[in-house]
């Protein structure tokens, strides 16, 4: 099968064409995301949208046709309190059919859905909620416990509400909890979708920074656009594919790629609710026949370390595998060729972004052995030195989308403005990458301190402030230790108050991971945490990462 040429398809591209032939609505005339997602494509009550496994061992089919009579409960549900277009919806929910209706009710009524990753602790879910306002929470029995410790929550709403407050130790669910399903029951099944316009947001996301909390990334409705790219031509979903992507949809790559990205595409997703295993993964690909396969390269490292579960000779029968989150090494590449026997390409991108810069499964380009890609068509990605100025080839430079000349580049800006990554008609991304004067580019690592952690990127200073809330912490540095396994573990040097001084280490290492596990995430904690005297500061006091960061270079690897 001969492909198009990418040179061709990014030089050519058309987003006014495009907008015309995947989209029924109008970004500037009016449109809403759920018709987009789901109505368009419910004529044919047989036509599925989701596939999913519960955490009991069965299964499960939600069709297009269902999702739009549910969504249609659920937003009639969010009328009747009030909540309409542009309000903000959480769903603090595990990969079932729940979360999809949640999704797309919430963009029927014209509200933002907001993802909360069910391995949140409470601190990270209350600034969540406070920050965006949201209106209405819906959880599930095993994660409504947490919203117990969330100040001034706002309404929840529970898949299963009378069995947590029968199982709870308190007697009840303190946030009077209303119950999912019954409360979908009394709706009408239909309710005419809002319409919104191209700019307004139909996402509320939250990003990690090196300084201070999350912050905060609306994504608009044009965006639309940029996901259909990828998915076309990156990720090269095609219609006769069976499509999984592991991440999760509380996080952006599997919020914009495992739901948004398929079902604009009218095609069906696939959710696994249990903790990733090679054991789990092969069993999905088998049971669904996938073809098509996406997950971050920590999933791929894992298989590859675990080589004997998968035994000799199989075909799992996948036609195309894709990486995102960081970059893939060759080894694990040469080894997804030798055992998987499809090719597996490497994806650029960010929460405020979306996925930029691909080697692409549907387009023809020259493959370079480690490299993240070329620009998607809509955007053009380039490389800045500390001038602003493109860097040459074989040069290191921030890499940068040049705005004027990416239409389907979408980021406004921070919801509440916390910093400005715009310079000279330049988005600044924070990270670094080599051009090669080919218009590709490889991955080179961070201007700053985000940490990457199996995937997760992780803001050091969320964790510092953490650590900061137990009584025997003075102070706290926190860096990347690199792993064979995860790419890197979040490794902290703590500062001890003098009155703790004789405290066990070990129960004191205990107490600060669960306290970051409990607080902020449990995928944040400190792996590795050392007792030092002191931290290594500048004049002005602030901590010196990158001493911290050789240090933690120059210990054994976990």
């Amino acid at each position: 099968m001969s492909l198009p040429q990418h040179a061709d398809v990014h030089d050519n591209f058309d987003p006014v064409a495009l907008e015309a032939d995947i989209l029924d609505g109008s970004l500037k005339g009016g449109l809403n995301v759920c018709h987009e997602l789901c109505d368009k494509w419910a004529g044919d009550p047989q036509k599925v949208a989701l596939y999913y496994e519960t955490d009991e061992g069965g299964e499960g089919v939600l069709t297009f046709h269902e999702l739009k009579e549910q969504s249609a409960r659920f937003a009639n549900y969010l009328d009747g309190l009030g909540i309409g277009r542009g309000d903000r919806v959480a769903g603090l929910l595990p990969r079932g059919p729940e979360l999809l209706i949640v999704i797309a009710g919430t963009l029927r009524v014209g509200a933002v859905y907001q993802p909360l990753f069910t391995a949140f602790g409470s601190g990270a879910i209350e600034y969540r909620l406070e920050r965006a306002a949201t209106r209405l929470v819906v959880t599930d029995a095993t994660n409504c416990p947490k919203l117990d410790d969330v100040e001034a929550c706002c309404p929840v709403l529970c898949v299963g509400a009378p069995e947590v407050a029968a199982n709870t130790e308190s007697g009840g669910v303190s946030r009077e909890a209303a119950d999912f399903y019954p409360a979908l029951a009394s709706q009408a099944a239909d309710f005419e979708p809002v319409m919104i316009t191209g700019d307004d947001p139909f996402l509320q996301m939250f990003t990690s920074g090196t300084v201070g909390k999350a912050k905060g990334v609306a994504v608009p409705a044009r965006a639309l656009l940029a996901f259909y790219i990828y998915m076309k031509y990156a990720v090269g979903l095609r219609d006769d594919d069976v499509f999984w992507n592991v991440a999760d949809p509380g996080w952006a790559y599997g919020l914009y790629y495992a739901v948004v990205g398929p079902l604009l595409m009218g095609h069906a997703t696939h959710f696994y609710p249990g903790a990733f295993t090679p054991e789990s993964t092969y069993a999905m690909i088998r049971k669904y026949g996938i073809t098509n396969l996406a997950a971050a390269p920590t999933a791929y490292r894992v298989l590859k370390a675990n080589d004997e579960v998968l035994p000799p000779g199989e075909n799992l029968g996948l036609r195309a595998a894709s990486s995102a989150g960081e970059p893939l090494n060759p080894e694990v590449v040469n080894w997804i060729r030798e055992r998987f026997h499809c090719e597996v390409t490497d994806h650029y991108g960010q929460t405020e972004t979306g996925m930029t810069c691909c080697n692409f499964h549907e387009l023809e380009h020259p493959v370079r052995a480690g490299a993240m890609g070329y620009s998607s068509p809509g955007h053009r990605i380039v490389a800045l030195d500390e001038q602003y100025e493109e860097v040459g080839e074989g040069e290191v430079g921030q890499i940068a989308v040049d705005v004027e000349a990416s239409p389907l580049f979408h980021f406004d800006g921070y919801t509440w403005s916390e910093k400005n990554p715009f310079v000279n008609g330049y988005y600044l991304t924070g990270d670094m990458a080599i051009a090669h004067g080919d218009g590709s580019f490889s991955f080179s690592g961070r201007d700053d301190d985000i940490i990457t952690t199996s995937g997760y990127r992780v803001g050091p200073a969320d964790v510092e402030n953490t650590l900061l809330e137990h009584a025997a912490v003075a102070e706290s540095g926190v860096v990347a230790k690199p792993d064979e396994q995860r790419g890197a573990i979040i490794k902290a040097y703590v500062v001890i108050k003098a009155d703790y001084a004789r405290v066990d280490p070990k129960d004191l290492q205990d107490e600060l991971k669960e306290l970051v596990r409990r607080r902020l995430s449990a995928h944040a904690f400190p792996r590795d945490i050392t007792f030092v005297d002191e931290l290594p500061k500048t004049p002005s006091g602030k901590i010196q990462r990158f001493v911290l960061r050789h240090q933690a270079s120059e210990e054994p690897h976990a």
